[in-house]
């Protein structure tokens, strides 16, 4: 018997309705045509224009997304069990899939695992959660101390939870962007913000309050290991290498030579730093310069002289898109840095290629590959086409989940 409703109402239009009855979990501004009053953070239930239930989430008129919703089960109760399920069933289904990598994972992925608007990746014996809904931000100390209490009981080692709530996204929740430690009970405050992972036999050090995202980017965890299983005997260039990640597994793969190149000097130093960490220092050498500037002089005489010939590169650039509206301008940019890599690579070489933004969909990433190969004169010869690792779940209903392409290809 389904139990009495205790929430406001949001009806929505049919087309909304459809959204919902598929398994997409927003609702937008637009699409709600009756409303009950509600405070925002607070759950509410969202109806057909017949007022059949569809589903209960978080509102907040701060946001263009109304509501997020968090189940379409009409007996659930919203208690501390409801949240403490949830939780266990994120950790449980990355022992499942990450294995011996658990150690180092993303553990909450936002909607993926109906925690919308929350992120936790897993470095070691520290969490570091970004809170991006006013609905989590109102029940983040429960989750968090549940969080710590399954830890406990799987005997995981936990020293802290630091919240990376930097970014501007926030204020479109109507919330404050921060960055610190979550006072945990009975768990002291770490004196240090940074930490060491390992990961595909490779150490990093992990600055998680300085570091972009949350201190380091988990999703590429296989698909680097996919480079490395390529590289033995190769010159590799390493573009847009952050903390070096790719080149370090190359080396690590018994390349001839890698060259990584960033545009941030830091990060480079760091690249730099994380090679020596590793007794890669000889193998890798470390450029801070643009690559759009530096792909097309690579064929230059003096250049050739200086770095060698490639036959390998690996392309892993930041989103060049964060909206619909820009998907053009990206378009052209990613295929200005692949079409001068197929140029740079001698027949049988080797390309590794990616796009991390959501709205630069496969079909698109696709048919700028076909493009730039027809405009260099090569045919690409696909070894692999990958996406993130597990830990970052693709739900097929929620299509802002599958982010990342990822290709292997031999120049032909």
């Amino acid at each position: 018997m389904k139990q009495s409703r205790e929430y406001p109402q949001l009806r929505v239009t049919k087309k909304a309705e459809q959204s919902i009855l598929k398994g997409h979990p927003w609702v937008y501004n637009t699409e709600i045509t009756d409303v009950q009053p509600f405070e925002n953070g607070e759950l509410v239930d969202v109806v057909s224009q017949k007022g059949s239930y569809l589903g209960t989430g978080f509102a907040n008129t701060n946001s263009k997304i109304r509501v997020r919703i968090i189940s379409r089960n009409a007996n659930d109760r919203f208690d501390e069990a409801f949240f403490e399920r949830r939780l266990r069933y994120a950790v449980d289904y990355r022992k499942t899939v990450m294995g011996d990598d658990f150690s180092n994972c993303r553990l909450i992925f936002g909607e993926a695992d109906s925690f919308p608007g929350l992120t936790v990746d897993r470095f070691g014996d520290i969490l570091v959660a970004q809170v991006l809904s006013l609905g989590i931000e109102k029940r983040k100390a429960m989750i968090f101390e549940l969080l710590a209490k399954i830890f406990r009981e799987e005997g995981q080692p936990l020293r802290g939870i630091y919240e990376r709530n930097d970014v501007a996204i926030r204020e479109l929740e109507g919330m404050e962007q921060y960055k610190g430690f979550f006072p945990l009970k009975d768990c002291p405050i770490p004196d240090s913000t940074q930490t060491t992972i390992t990961e595909n036999g490779i150490t990093y050090a992990v600055d998680f309050e300085n570091g972009q995202k949350t201190g380091f980017f988990l999703d590429q965890k296989y698909n680097r290991l996919a480079v490395s299983k390529l590289s033995r005997g190769k010159r590799v260039l390493d573009c847009f290498t952050h903390t070096g990640s790719f080149g370090l597994n190359a080396a690590m793969g018994g390349a001839e030579h890698v060259l990584s190149v960033d545009i941030s000097e830091s990060a480079i130093e760091m690249a730099r730093a994380n090679a020596c960490r590793n007794g890669l220092e000889e193998k890798v050498e470390y450029l801070a310069e643009n690559v759009f500037d530096l792909l097309p002089r690579l064929s230059e005489p003096e250049m050739v002289q200086k770095y060698g010939r490639f036959d390998f590169i690996i392309l892993d650039p930041p989103a060049f898109t964060k909206s619909r509206q820009t998907v053009e301008s990206a378009m052209r940019g990613y295929k200005e840095i692949n079409l001068r890599a197929m140029k740079l690579l001698p027949r049988g070489g080797y390309l590794a290629t990616c796009s991390c933004s959501h709205f630069m969909t496969e079909q698109l990433f696709v048919k700028m590959l076909h493009q730039a190969a027809a405009d260099a004169g090569v045919a690409l010869r696909q070894i692999e086409a990958r996406q993130q690792s597990p830990d970052h779940p693709i739900l097929w209903n929620v299509e802002e989940t599958n982010y990342l392409k990822f290709y292997l290809f031999q120049v032909v």
